[in-house]
Formats: C-alpha cells, structure tokens, sequence
C-alpha cells in the first residue's frame, strides 16, 4: 500500500471519529438523535447524487437487487439510529469499541443465513475480542469502583445500543456481499443513505419535528457530524478507487482511537489505562482479522 493510499484511509477513519464527537457536542446541546441522523444521511445522499451525475454511473438494477437494496438500507438506518443513541449515553470511544464488533456478528449472520462456517482464525479471534471489549466497558466496575451494578446501570442502555447497531450493520454487509453482487458502491451507498434518511425523518416526525441545537456548539456539532460524515463517504468514492484501495480497509478501523484522544481533547472523556488497553486490543485484533492474507 502507498503512503498516500495508507494516509487517505487513516484522514477517514479520522472523520468518521470526528464525526462521532462532533455528534456529542450536537448531543449535550438540544440536537435529538433521529435529528442528527436525518441531516447526516439527507447530505450524504445529496453529495453522492450529484457524484454520480457528475460521473455519468449507469443504474441499472435487478429486482433482487432492489429488494437486497432497500432491506439494506432499512438496517443502515436503525444502525445509525442505534449508534447515535449510544454515543449520546455514554463516552464516544467505549460507544465504537462496542460497535467495532461487528466482525464477530458478520460471521455469526453469515453461518445462520447462508451456513457459511467461520474460518479457524476468526473463532480463535472471537475470544480475544471479547476479552478486549470487557476490559475496555470496565465490565466488573473495578476501574470505576463502581462495582459490576453500578457500572451497568451507567452504561448499559447505551452498550445494547451499540451492539445492536454492529449486529444490525453485520447483517446489512452480509446481505451487501450476497444479494447486490454487481451494484455500483456509489449507487449502493446512495440507496442506503436515502433509506437512512426517510427513516429518520420518521423518527423525526413521531416525535414532533427536528430538535435544533439550542446553543452554538450544538450547531457547530450538527453541521461537523454532518460535515466529516460526508465528506469521508466522498473521498471513500473518489479518490480510493484512483488509489486502488479498497473502501472498507481495515486500516479505517482506527476510529475508535481517533475518537477516544478526541473526545479525551474536547469532551473530558477520559478513560482508565486499563480500558485503553483493552480498546487496543479490540481494534488490533479487528485490523488483524482485515489485513491477515486471505
């Protein structure tokens, strides 16, 4: 992999941190999730329309595609639905930790589905995962000293959240790699973020509108969650391509440690040692599974 190439994926696992952070800020100032999410997707589908006119990308669909497409995008939603909703309620990195399981989920949905057996390495990984993640949420409340109750009741809503949203993106890469074998990334990135979109002015709309920022670092939240997001999604479809590298690299996977230093620089969230330790070895054994020689 060329510098350039290395370099471009690590600015977007940057914003896709960033992103997250930003939404915190959006967050802790009268932005509601179903309001972040809209405006996020409603960009991001823009940006990608206007790409793909621009580069003249012919659609030309199945009807399996159309159906694999739209259940696509209804997971992407109720993914990004989720993982906002952890990132509101508890430290962002801890949030992204939990959500960088997904790996373990692929595997899982890809056995029950298509019986596709997990390879040897990935059930070895699965454990040391495991150990990674507990030692980074703290499980026994022994960093906190809040003990194992006390620590649950503080971050366990927003730890189900965030493993609904890897189990939920799991299966959306799972019916990707399957059912939309052929559809341009732009085309299918498209549909998926206009899906998040309409199921998030849903959101919206069940609970009576948007919910604006009521101060300035909520809007200077909304618009950088809003800002990152779309402009990493761009870069994902313009310039890796040119760079052959493909967009979901393991090398991106170093977003829950851009976001842990960042939250750590902006919000005051910081974390004990230990449960850094435990976010590295999550995040190593996720890139490790990304990068080992198929």
């Amino acid at each position: 992999m060329s510098l350039s190439a290395f370099s471009t994926l690590l600015l977007i696992a940057f914003m896709m941190g960033s992103n997250h952070v930003a939404a915190r800020f959006a967050f802790e100032n009268g932005v509601d999730v179903a309001t972040a999410m809209t405006m996020r997707s409603s960009v991001t589908a823009l940006v990608l329309t206007l790409l793909i006119w621009q580069q003249k990308v012919q659609i030309s669909l199945t009807r399996q595609n159309k159906r694999a497409l739209l259940g696509v995008g209804v997971l992407v939603g109720v993914q990004s639905l989720c993982i906002y909703s952890s990132v509101a309620r508890i430290p962002v990195a801890l949030a992204l930790l939990a959500f960088n399981t997904y790996p373990l989920w692929t595997s899982l949905w890809a056995f029950l589905i298509y019986r596709h057996r997990p390879e040897a390495v990935t059930l070895r990984a699965m454990p040391v995962m495991l150990v990674g993640l507990a030692l980074a949420l703290d499980v026994l409340g022994a960093a906190s000293g809040l003990g194992a109750q006390g620590q649950w009741s503080l971050i366990g809503i927003g730890v189900a959240f965030a493993m609904a949203a890897a189990a939920t993106f799991a299966l959306a890469l799972v019916f990707i790699q399957h059912e939309t074998v052929g559809v341009d990334g732009r085309v299918r990135t498209l549909s998926t973020m206009t899906c998040a979109a309409v199921i998030g002015l849903v959101a919206v709309s069940t609970q009576g509108g948007f919910h604006l920022p009521t101060a300035d670092a909520g809007w200077w939240g909304l618009m950088g969650l809003t800002l990152m997001y779309g402009t990493a999604f761009t870069i994902m479809f313009t310039v890796l391509p040119r760079l052959g590298v493909v967009g979901n690299s393991a090398i991106m996977n170093v977003e829950p440690i851009f976001a842990l230093v960042l939250a750590w620089v902006l919000l005051g969230q910081a974390i004990a040692p230990v449960q850094v330790l435990g976010g590295l070895v999550v995040v190593g054994t996720v890139m490790f599974l990304g990068l080992r020689k198929r």
